[in-house]
């Protein structure tokens, strides 16, 4: 084998290795291990699921915090959706994600509250692909129970993918068009086709379609696995030591693959979910933003998946909302520079995303899960912003509402004002630890939330 050409096949798996599922390797760091407790049940047995919904740009803070504190609070304005579920949430006050504020980094504000939101680490600052943040929560819990479902987490988004370019203030866009990350450098990429998402869990076509299209599709894998092996390993001996131990971390996702359609294999055809698939992306935002969360309605419903993220817009997005009577842009508006008419603005299109947060919970609440609960008693769901004010870029106070109850473990029907600042990071080390992953620490984590 020439020098030319191993350079041009090592570049070759290179490219191919960036789109192979990587496993748990030690520069991921994990802080975490299974306790007694089986992984993602609750204490009935039933699974138990987690959800993240991002939204960008802040908030009306004046409409949106509740009036009183504890069981005994009025739902803010932009709340009115949510008045039929106020026993199925909590409203939180004082969460803070110190890891999106500029520091030495400086502007920047929209690409690290994406990156900073389920990781609790600050990115670093690069356009380059030396990107580095940090695991988010959800795929450290997704690790756990990737053998329990046929999907270890699923990831959604209604706006196009971006894994790499210039985006906001000099930071990479792979920063702010992902909410998920698997390692410090590799974002889990979301879907924003709905069609898609739903072949991905239940197969195109229907009944023997398909599993005749799964057989295939697994038999297409193995050969595609057993070439890439192969070859990958005859290449080994000519490679120098660097390029060596990439390759070996290669080979390791490509032996997660193989583990993965040996699954598949078991288990067999999907479960028809007895809807039909969508067309593809709905020409709506509002229909868009639906259809995408009935695909983690029906991936709940069908125990596909117990973890899922859905970045419903990524920070900094100027989306206008003309069919709530908002032609301005979003993030424009979020610069109100506290001028009332772009107040208000802002307060309508909060209300648009609180609606459909309502939608998915009411979704949630009507559909029976195993234990004869409903899916939302046996779920926690984040539902939030890392930005509270997006006039200051403000990182503190943040709006975060947690539905469900955690199939019993949390005390729903509050407003919990924590009476200072807290790490948003310590209530993803409190929902680990009800998952079933022991853990004292996550991100900028200080403690776990406590059971209040």
């Amino acid at each position: 084998m020439q020098p030319k050409s191993v350079l041009g096949r090592r570049n070759f798996l290179r490219g191919v290795g960036a789109s192979v599922a990587v496993p748990a390797l030690e520069s991921m760091n994990p802080v975490m291990a299974a306790t007694g407790k089986k992984i993602a049940t609750t204490k009935k047995g039933a699974p138990l699921r987690m959800a993240y919904l991002y939204v960008p740009n802040g908030v009306n803070l004046e409409h949106w915090r509740p009036k009183g504190r504890g069981g005994n609070y009025k739902l803010g304005k932009t709340m009115s959706a949510l008045e039929g579920l106020k026993d199925d949430m909590q409203i939180f006050t004082g969460f803070a994600h110190q890891h999106a504020n500029g520091g030495r980094d400086g502007a920047g504000d929209h690409a690290r509250s994406n990156a900073t939101f389920l990781t609790g680490r600050r990115a670093k600052k690069t356009s380059g692909a030396d990107i580095k943040v940090g695991v988010s929560v959800d795929q450290l819990a997704a690790r756990q129970v990737q053998n329990l479902t046929r999907l270890p987490s699923l990831e959604l988004t209604c706006d196009g993918v971006r894994k790499s370019g210039r985006c906001d203030s000099g930071y990479s866009c792979a920063y702010q068009f992902n909410l998920s990350w698997r390692s410090e450098s590799q974002p889990m990429t979301p879907e924003s086709n709905p069609r898609l998402v739903f072949e991905r869990l239940f197969g195109s076509g229907s009944g023997k379609d398909r599993e005749r299209g799964l057989a295939q599709r697994l038999g297409n894998q193995k050969s595609i696995l057993d070439f890439i092996s192969d070859d990958a390993k005859a290449m080994h001996k000519h490679l120098g030591r660097n390029d060596q131990v990439k390759l070996d971390e290669y080979l390791t996702g490509v032996r997660e693959i193989e583990r993965r359609v040996q699954k598949n294999e078991d288990m067999g055809a999907p479960v028809d979910p007895g809807v039909p698939a969508p067309s593809g992306k709905p020409g709506s935002y509002d229909e868009h933003v639906k259809l995408m969360l009935d695909m983690m309605v029906l991936a709940y419903q069908t125990d596909s998946t117990r973890v899922s993220s859905f970045l419903l817009a990524h920070d900094g997005s100027n989306r206008s909302f003309k069919s709530i009577g908002v032609s301005e842009g979003h993030h424009n508006l979020s610069h109100h520079k506290n001028k009332k008419g772009n107040l208000e603005k802002i307060q309508k299109i909060d209300e648009f995303y609180i609606q459909k947060l309502a939608y998915f919970m009411q979704r949630m609440k009507e559909t029976e899960d195993v234990d004869g609960n409903s899916l939302l008693h046996n779920s926690m769901i984040v539902y939030g912003s890392a930005i509270s004010d997006g006039n200051r870029h403000s990182h503190n106070d943040l709006p975060i509402i947690v539905g469900g109850n955690g199939g019993g473990a949390f005390t729903p029907g509050r407003h919990v004002d924590l009476r200072g600042e807290m790490p948003l990071s310590n209530l993803y080390v409190r929902m680990l630890n009800e998952f079933g992953i022991k853990t004292k620490r996550f991100g900028d984590s200080t403690g776990s939330l406590k059971k209040i």
